[in-house]
């Protein structure tokens, strides 16, 4: 497994080895002596998966505060993503800034997101499916969101402008500027 810190603190780009042949390949996602040599210790408690039925659907920008704040392995199982997170941590040199990694069945690749991030992403297919591990359970009353294109980030989500399709929650997001971190 290779692992490559991301251009905030605490990112980590993850590619697990692929072993191929004819029949196609074999990957190990998830070792946790292995990662715990590459210095991720984070203790994972919950699977979670998202299905997305068509390409531009646009989940997040989402996070919990604490103390049920979650850490997130996120990876592409079948389709892709650009997927999205934001420093909200107040004392990080990173903070307000955002970082966007493209992640899909084909590439293999994993996102390591710590505590105190906004996280989200586009899918850039139909019948997308993402898996992520999170540090903490889900907790309603922890849950919080940041609209995903407030122009004040300036994320590029690879989309044309009203082409996302959002949830109801999504759509009436917190925009930045009235955004208080609890990190």
């Amino acid at each position: 497994m290779k692992v490559i810190p991301g251009p905030l603190p605490g990112l980590l780009l993850i590619e697990p080895k692929r072993h191929g042949d004819a029949r196609g390949w074999f990957s190990e996602s998830w070792n946790r002596a292995r990662l715990a040599d590459a210095g991720l210790t984070t203790h994972f408690v919950q699977d979670n998966e998202s299905f997305s039925r068509h390409a531009g659907t646009v989940r997040g920008l989402h996070f919990q505060a604490p103390p049920h704040a979650q850490a997130k392995l996120v990876r592409a199982v079948a389709g892709a993503i650009r997927d999205v997170v934001v420093d909200i941590r107040r004392a990080s040199p990173g903070f307000g800034q955002w970082a966007a990694f493209r992640l899909s069945a084909e590439n293999g690749r994993q996102l390591f997101v710590p505590e105190g991030f906004l996280h989200g992403f586009v899918t850039e297919t139909d019948a997308t499916l993402v898996q992520y591990k999170c540090s903490a359970p889900y907790a309603a009353a922890a849950e919080g969101a940041v609209r995903f294109d407030d122009s004040r980030l300036g994320i590029d989500w690879g989309l044309p402008p009203g082409r996302a399709i959002l949830s109801p929650r999504d759509a009436a997001a917190t925009p930045w500027a009235d955004f208080v971190t609890p990190f």
